[in-house]
């Protein structure tokens, strides 16, 4: 029996669409899985593929028609045995006004509600700004916590005599004494153990780590001793703790100095992980985390400490955990990042708009609790979605946002969410190797083109 083969709907929004090539032609044998035509929207061309065999007995629809309406009979496909002559004619260039729809059409389902993405400011309009570098915000932070709370004190490698590998430390010595400021031997394992029993016991300790990388020797305790008690203890005992310390890459430091962690602790459930990118969200993060009653795994960036950002001038300002912030609003695609990745997303935004291209650029800040939310939000509106960071690929952040994208608003994407991060490869000693070992703003600037088809 001859069967009619329809205009299909490419997204659960789409109404109408440009007929604009055949890849048949009339008395083709087709089979399952043959492209048939290319159709053309606002916002693709996408090609259209044969469900069943048969032979193409009548084109309905010329190619280059524009306008038609989805469920619109555009040919004929005829079984063996059948003649191109039982089909009844039909004009070839004007489609019918009308045409019944399928009981029961997947792809004219209702589309899923765009969630509610909390966009409200993180300080009152007209607010007074200071500038300040990432390094002083983060500073202030502490200083500011522990005069309001005499539970909380640092300890760390040089944290004390020296203020600190980074200075982040600074004059925290002078003020609050030997006992709040405590300089440990270097054994992570030790002092990292030290401080999560000093959290089981009412105090509200900030562990410095002078490199996330030398917290390898301290994992078992982040992990299995921090993360795992409030529920190991059936909600009896928490663990308030804080762990600090710079992330990730910084300049000619080797393979054992240049991991980025987010994606590892981002796993762990009982952890909260924390990746600021300004001086603002280095300083409303840090209080934060110093006052939340669990864990908090803070990863700084070495290179982001000297950079000045404005801050707002309030007496006690916070940011809470799992807010993400648009820097940037665009309708074209969507760039999500956090940490020093933001520097890429947003320089890429940049270039992008002088060729036309509008980049919505969001900041995760938090990457447990995830706002994904707002990035789902994002893509609804942009269709396309490009993750930017610093890590591995494999198992990498990205790869999770494009799963939760996969999930909530695969009707909505209209490319492949790409994923740009790290090679997969230790980092190379080498300067000019370990430039090529980590993501760049090109690199950004090229999955953006290649989601846009532009």
């Amino acid at each position: 029996m001859a069967t009619e083969i329809l205009m299909p709907a490419l997204s659960p929004t789409m109404e109408e669409g440009t007929l604009a090539k055949w890849l048949v032609k009339e008395g083709d044998t087709v089979k399952a899985g043959d492209i048939l035509a290319e159709i053309e929207t606002d916002k693709a061309t996408m090609e259209f593929e044969a469900v069943d065999e048969g032979v193409m007995g009548k084109i309905l629809i010329a190619e280059g028609s524009e306008g038609v309406k989805v469920n619109t009979p555009i040919a004929v496909m005829l079984e063996d045995g059948e003649s191109a002559e039982d089909v009844a004619s039909a004009p070839a260039a004007k489609a019918p006004e009308a045409a019944p729809a399928p009981k029961a059409a997947p792809a004219t389902a209702k589309a899923p509600e765009a969630p509610k993405a909390n966009t409200s400011p993180d300080w009152p309009e007209g607010t007074e700004m200071q500038t300040m570098t990432v390094r002083e915000a983060l500073n202030t932070a502490m200083a500011e916590e522990m005069r309001r709370d005499d539970t909380v004190f640092v300890m760390g490698e040089e944290v004390a005599e020296y203020q600190g590998a980074y200075k982040i430390t600074q004059n925290l010595l002078e003020e609050f004494g030997a006992k709040r400021v405590i300089d440990t031997p270097i054994t992570e394992h030790g002092f990292a153990g030290i401080g999560v029993g000093a959290s089981w016991g009412g105090l509200r300790p900030i562990v410095e780590f002078m490199t996330w990388n030398f917290a390898m020797q301290a994992i078992d305790q982040i992990i299995n001793s921090a993360a795992k008690t409030l529920y190991m203890s059936g909600g009896q005992m928490g663990s308030p703790i804080v762990f600090r310390g710079p992330n990730g890459a910084a300049a000619r430091v080797g393979a054992q100095h240049s991991q980025d962690y987010a994606a590892w602790y981002a796993q762990v459930p009982g952890l909260r992980v924390v990746q600021p990118y300004s001086a603002a969200d280095a300083k409303g993060l840090l209080k934060t985390a110093i006052r939340d009653p669990n864990p908090v795994v803070f990863l700084e960036n070495e290179i982001l400490y000297g950079r000045s950002f404005e801050v707002p001038k309030l007496d006690d300002f916070t940011i809470p955990f799992g807010k993400a912030k648009i820097w940037r609003e665009g309708t074209d695609v969507t760039i999500v990042s956090f940490g020093i990745g933001m520097t890429y997303a947003l320089e890429a935004a940049e270039k992008l708009a002088e060729d036309g291209i509008s980049a919505e650029v969001i900041d995760l800040r938090t990457l447990r609790p995830m706002d994904t939310d707002t990035v789902i939000a994002s893509v609804m509106k942009t269709n396309r979605c490009v993750t930017v960071e610093e890590g591995w690929p494999v198992a990498s952040v990205g790869n999770h946002i494009s799963a939760v994208l996969m999930q909530k608003a695969f009707d909505y994407l209209d490319a492949p969410v790409i994923n740009c991060t790290g090679k997969d490869v230790p980092m190379p000693y080498a300067a000019n190797l370990e430039k090529l070992a980590l993501t760049s703003t090109q690199e950004v600037i090229d999955a953006v083109r290649q989601v846009t088809y532009r």
